[in-house]
C-alpha cells in the first residue's frame, strides 16, 4: 500500500530563536506547494514559539525534540506533553540515541515517554537503531526487534496511526557513514516484520519508517526509493534550507 512520506528535520542544540527564524523564512519559499510528502522540522525547547509561529499557514509542521513521561511534578529541566501541545508542537521525537547515550534513556522510559506523548494527542517519531558493535557482530534484527517491541509495550494498534519509527544506526549518526540504501531497507523491512507480528499485516504496511543517519542531498533520492524507507530524520542537512529542500524535493 502507498505510504506517505515524512521528512523531519532534527536541529539538535542548534539555533537561537532568532537564527530559528532566519532559517524557517529562508525555507519557507523553498518549500511552499510541495504537499507530496508531510515536512516536519523538530527544534530547541527556547524556539518552539518562534518556530510555530513563523510556520502558520505553511505546509510545514514543528515538532519537539523530547518530552517527559509525566504531567507535572518535581523533574527539573523537563517539558511534559501538555506543555508541548499547548504550544502548538504536533510531532515529538522520542527515544534518540543520543538521549540514550547521554542522558541515560532506556526502552522503559522511551516507553512511558511515547505513551505519555500519545495521550496528549502528538504524533511519535520513536527512534531505534543499533551501535556499530553490535553491527559488525551481526545482530542488527535482533537490537531492532527487540527496541521496537519494548519501546511500543502497550501501544495500541489504533495508536500506531501516530507513531511514525525512524531507524537510525547509531554508528551512521554525524559520523558522514551511512547505511547503504540496502541496509537501510533490509532494516526498516525488520521494523516492519516486528510490527506485523505485534499488530497485524495491514498495520505494519501502514507504519511509516524512517531511515536517519546522515541522509543527506546527497543520497536522499537513492534511500528513499526503497520500498521500506518512508521518509527521512534529517539531522544537519535539516540546518541548511537548500540541502533540506532537495530531500523534500526527493520524497515527493
Amino acid at each position: 500500500m502507498a505510504r506517505r512520506y515524512v521528512i523531519a528535520g532534527n536541529w539538535k542544540m542548534n539555533k537561537t530563536p532568532a537564527e530559528a527564524k532566519a532559517l524557517i523564512e529562508e525555507l519557507k519559499p523553498m518549500v511552499a506547494g510541495k504537499n507530496g510528502c508531510d515536512i516536519v522540522i523538530c527544534v530547541p525547547y527556547v524556539d518552539i514559539c518562534t518556530a510555530v509561529e513563523a510556520t502558520k499557514g505553511t505546509n510545514i509542521k514543528v515538532g519537539a525534540e523530547n518530552v517527559h513521561f509525566a504531567e507535572s511534578g518535581a523533574y527539573t529541566g523537563e517539558i511534559s506533553a501538555k506543555m508541548l501541545t499547548e504550544c502548538g508542537v504536533e510531532y515529538v521525537i522520542i527515544g534518540h540515541s543520543e538521549r540514550r547515550q547521554y542522558f541515560a534513556e532506556t526502552d522503559e522510559t522511551v516507553n512511558l515517554r511515547t505513551k505519555a506523548a500519545l495521550a496528549a494527542g502528538l504524533k511519535v517519531i520513536l527512534c531505534v537503531g543499533e551501535v556499530k558493535e553490535q553491527r559488525l557482530s551481526g545482530i542488527t534484527d535482533e537490537v531492532v526487534s527487540m527496541q521496537t517491541k519494548l519501546d511500543l509495550a502497550d501501544v495500541s494498534a489504533e495508536d500506531m496511526k501516530n507513531v511514525i519509527i525512524a531507524y537510525e544506526p547509531v554508528w551512521a549518526i554525524g559520523t558522514g557513514l551511512t547505511a547503504t540504501p540496502e541496509q537501510a531497507d533490509e532494516t526498516c523491512g525488520v521494523i516492519r516484520a516486528t510490527l506485523a507480528k505485534m499488530y497485524g499485516q495491514d498495520v505494519a504496511d501502514a507504519s511509516i519508517i524512517q531511515y536517519g543517519g546522515s541522509m543527506n542531498a546527497k543520497n536522499a533520492a537513492e534511500l528513499l526509493a526503497k520500498e521500506n524507507v518512508d521518509g527521512g530524520l534529517i539531522g544537519g542537512a535539516s540546518l541548511k534550507a537548500p540541502d533540506f529542500t532537495v530531500i523534500v524535493d526527493a520524497a515527493q
